[in-house]
């Protein structure tokens, strides 16, 4: 779920710095790219528990 809050967090400040500075900055891109691991190592976790 925390993963999820990192991404969306990471959409919204993308689309804030995109339209403020018309750039899309590092650190949107880096919370993304980290939620979007985070989900996935998350998931296969999950999926291994389950077998």
């Amino acid at each position: 779920m925390l993963s999820l809050l990192t991404i969306f967090l990471g959409i919204l400040l993308l689309i804030l710095m995109i339209t403020v500075e018309d750039e899309p900055g590092a650190i949107p891109l880096l919370l993304i790219i980290i939620g979007t691991v985070w989900y996935f190592i998350n998931k296969s976790k999950i999926k291994k528990q389950s077998v």
